[in-house]
């Protein structure tokens, strides 16, 4: 947070999004960048500080959140501002490259910068002096990396908009002052960069200096190093892109329509009728037991990114959650697009327990236990459901790896059998729950999951690990 007496900045961090918006204010008038879809805090600020919400600025269509543009403007009369290029479904102020905009004593310069989408745009911001002081560069720059170019492009390939990421960067970003400061739509941990640095925030001097992208000057240098070694995008990607760009039912709605009590019989009705039950207690607790065919996504972890990568957008879901949290979850599923929500279960799964129905569970076991079996078992396979780079940085000796968002796919499943003794893991525990959840929704129930992932693994002397630096990252 930045303040002076003419000018507040404030960055709200979504943490299991990964996602920054901004709120701006000075004398009297503010804006938003960015903004995630339930608004609360951003009228909530511009209440403390007594100012109107004069503009709303999207830096490009987001593919990995649902923007809270058309609720603010809703709730506030602000126009929805882009630059240049963008295609909306709704009514926007589409900016030109260059022009300006005042907030109070402030100003927010448009600087068109495609690459990373065509209408990606930064905004530079002046002081009340005039001088520049931040950049919010979007998707353009992040804290140690860019934007990946493969996203919703049109007809161009990756290629070619790289080549435009290296020339919009050139021109727009690495020409601004070494002390301004850089402030991007997203942190670490984001699937719409290759490896976003530890920092939310930082300078251009600092990027000059250490970005691999900045530092490179040769645009072919540069269209290799930015398209290189990208896995493939969260499934949920252009989902959310298309709503952000189509427009989408209000948020209030929503949760009146998903925010229903079910007693433990409309529940099982429901499920009868193929409703995806998804359970967002904590995975330890989840593992203990469950509704049978449940899908753990515990709010604990980076759940909106799990839920839109695992989770499907037709058909119905119903919740079960810890007690309070039934509205936590709708919202925080509704901002990666979900409005398919029937209801949660009243009184969660004490209820269900209560209630006399058939549960399940997943059985937890320490790596001790994995090293004794080892040796003595040709039907164990242990199983590890980490992405590829880290599995290349250290992994169990004969260990499978297949990735947690590989195993949407029922075919990826289709080599395990009942003969198989599954020992399943992924680095700490959050992952590894959730992968069993959906192995034991495809019937597949003789696992166990290694409590606290490869962290502990690698600790245990009895079973062997190696390195793979060859496998691509």
């Amino acid at each position: 947070m930045q303040k002076s007496k003419t000018m507040f900045i404030k960055q709200l961090y979504t943490n299991c999004l990964s996602e920054a918006a901004y709120f701006i204010a000075s004398g009297g008038e503010a804006a938003v960048i960015d903004p995630v879809r339930d608004i609360d805090a951003y009228l909530e600020l511009a209440k403390e500080h007594n100012v109107t919400i004069k503009y709303i600025f999207e830096t490009h269509f987001h593919a990995d959140f649902v923007s809270g543009h058309l609720d603010l403007a809703a709730a506030t009369q602000a126009p929805i501002v882009y630059g240049p290029n963008a295609e909306t479904g709704f009514p926007v102020y589409l900016a030109t490259d260059g022009e300006k905009f005042t907030i109070g004593q402030l100003t927010l310069e448009v600087l068109h910068t495609p690459g990373h989408t065509l209408e990606s745009s930064c905004y530079l911001l002046y002081d009340e002096s005039g001088n520049p002081h931040c950049v919010f560069t979007g998707d353009t720059l992040f804290v140690g990396d860019v934007g990946r170019p493969d996203l919703f492009s049109g007809n161009l390939t990756k290629e070619e908009l790289a080549g435009l990421l290296f020339d919009s960067l050139n021109a727009k970003i690495k020409t601004l002052p070494d002390n301004v400061i850089v402030y991007p739509a997203h942190g670490p941990g984001s699937a719409c960069g290759k490896n976003l640095g530890p920092n939310t925030f930082s300078t251009i001097g600092d990027e000059k200096s250490s970005n691999y992208a900045l530092l490179a000057d040769d645009k072919d240098t540069f269209i290799k190093e930015v398209t290189s070694d990208l896995v493939a995008p969260p499934s949920y990607f252009p989902v959310n892109a298309k709503i952000n760009k189509e427009g989408y039912n209000a948020l209030q709605a929503i949760m009146e329509k998903s925010l229903r009590p079910l007693s433990v019989e409309a529940f099982k009705e429901k499920i009868a009728a193929d409703a995806v039950v998804l359970d967002t207690r904590e995975a330890t607790v989840f593992a203990e037991g469950f509704v049978p065919g449940s899908i753990s996504i515990g709010l604990e972890g980076r759940f909106a990114e799990w839920a839109g990568s695992l989770l499907p957008f037709d058909g119905e879901i119903v919740l079960v959650t810890a007690p309070g949290r039934e509205e936590e979850t709708i919202v925080r599923l509704a901002r990666v697009g979900f409005d398919n929500v029937a209801g949660y279960l009243e009184g969660g799964y004490d209820a269900w327990i209560a209630a006399g129905e058939e549960r399940d569970l997943v059985i937890n076991v320490d790596p001790d236990e994995l090293a004794m079996d080892m040796p003595h078992d040709d039907n164990l396979v242990v199983l590890d459901v980490r992405k590829p780079a880290e599995y290349a940085d250290g992994h169990v000796k004969g260990a499978l790896n297949l990735t947690l968002s590989e195993m949407t796919d029922p075919g990826s499943l289709a080599d395990f059998d009942e003969m198989h003794n599954l020992y399943v893991h992924c680095q700490g525990g959050y992952r590894s729950i959730i992968a069993c959840s959906l192995l034991k929704r495809e019937g597949i129930h003789n696992l166990r999951n290694v409590s606290g992932g490869y962290a502990r693994i690698k600790e245990e002397k009895g079973i062997e690990t190696v390195q793979e630096k060859d496998v691509l990252n």
